[in-house]
This record gives C-alpha cells, sequence and structure tokens, in this order.
C-alpha cells in the first residue's frame, strides 16, 4: 500500500492528559522526566511522523517553562533565557544557527530538547562541529505505535470530534489504515467531514472510499 505525504491537520492543543501514554513511546516519557540525565544537557526525540514528538515536546515545554522554535524557520543567533525545544531539529535552514543556540544554551546551563524524523547520526547537517554536538546529545526513539496506542487514538480522536463510528467501521478502520499515527488523524478528520456533509453516519462503504483516496493522495 502506498503512502503518500497527507494534508495534515493543525493541532494546537498540546495538553498533556491528550496524550496516549504507550510502551512504544515509555523510553521517550522516561528521559523526559529527567533532564538532569541528559547528555550535555540536550536530548534528542526522534520517529516517524504522527508519532507524538512535537506533542511531548510542548508538554515538557510547558512544565518547564521552556521557549519553543520552529526548526524550519530557525535563523540568526539567538541566546536562550532559559530551557528551549527545538521542534523539527532536522529541517534548519541555517545550521549555523542550530550551533549558536546549542552552544549558547550549554553555556548558560540551559537544556535543549530537540525533536527530529531522523536520529542525530542520520542528520544531514554538513556542519562538523553541529553535527559532533547532536551525536553527542541523548537520543530517544520513539517506536512505532502498538494495536492498543492505535485504538486508543482513534476513540480519542473520535471523540474530540463527537464522531460516531460503528464496531463494523472501527474495525475495517484499525484493518486497513497504515499503522502511523499521521494517518489516523487525516481519516478521522475525513471521516467527521463526510458524516457532517452527508447528514449521516459513516458507513463502511464510506469509510472504505476514504482509505482509497487517502493512501491513493487524492
Amino acid at each position: 500500500m502506498k503512502q503518500l505525504a497527507l494534508p495534515f491537520l493543525n493541532e494546537n492543543d498540546f495538553a498533556s492528559e491528550d496524550f496516549c501514554p504507550a510502551p512504544s513511546n515509555a523510553a521517550a516519557r522516561e528521559w523526559l522526566a529527567r533532564p538532569e540525565a541528559w547528555s550535555n544537557g540536550r536530548l534528542v526525540l526522534w520517529g516517524e511522523a504522527g508519532s507524538g514528538k512535537t506533542h511531548l515536546l510542548h508538554v515538557w515545554a510547558k512544565a518547564n517553562h521552556a521557549r519553543v522554535i520552529e526548526g524550519a524557520v530557525l535563523q540568526g543567533l539567538i541566546r536562550p533565557a532559559g530551557p528551549v525545544a527545538v521542534d523539527d531539529a532536522d529541517l534548519v535552514p541555517e545550521p549555523r544557527a542550530l550551533l549558536h543556540l546549542l552552544n549558547a544554551a550549554a553555556e548558560d546551563g540551559h537544556p535543549v530538547l530537540l525533536a527530529a524524523r531522523l536520529p542525530p547520526a542520520r542528520m544531514s547537517y554538513k556542519l562538523a562541529d553541529l553535527t559532533s554536538r547532536l551525536r553527542a546529545a541523548q537520543a530517544v526513539e520513539i517506536r512505532p505505535p502498538e494495536d492498543e496506542l492505535l485504538d486508543m487514538l482513534l476513540t480519542r480522536l473520535c471523540a474530540d470530534r463527537q464522531l460516531t463510528l460503528s464496531i463494523p467501521v472501527r474495525n475495517f478502520l484499525l484493518l486497513h489504515l497504515p499503522r502511523t499515527p499521521a494517518f489516523y488523524r487525516e481519516a478521522v478528520a475525513r471521516l467527521d467531514h463526510a458524516a457532517f456533509d452527508r447528514g449521516a453516519r459513516v458507513t463502511r462503504t464510506v469509510a472504505a472510499e476514504i482509505l482509497e483516496d487517502l493512501v491513493n493522495g487524492e
């Protein structure tokens, strides 16, 4: 089954109670609770899109009064006044900006949390000093989700939208959807829109149509 890029929905509310704990993210949660143990005061959370990295990053940032920086737009020289969290740390357009940020935070004793799709060893930065600092950081993977987590995620996503799915439709989705949280979020959004547009509950036929469009990138 081919997986293509999705028009992911923006999610602004990263409340700690909305995160789904599971064995696949247990190691990440344990490391986030112990910033004093991070190598050189840095931790890299990595894993596939939609695995919960950004959610955990925001939860940690809120709990630690950390500044959140979007890596994709990180430029210039920034000296953080406290803990800092960098999302999409593997997409920084100006590597020297990230290097300066890491150095400045280390000099002032501030912890830095980074989230990325790739582990430090596979990030493509050509700046040797930045590469060495990233590889020296503690890195922890958020592993692919288990069945129980996907079931829990589907329930939570539907509840958030007050979308009711029959057991046959739920089972169909759990069996056939690509096993990534990002696809689940997009599928539930499309099912919700379909239910609203048609003024009826989602049937297995409708779910199959949406799933086909989803995996075909439509």
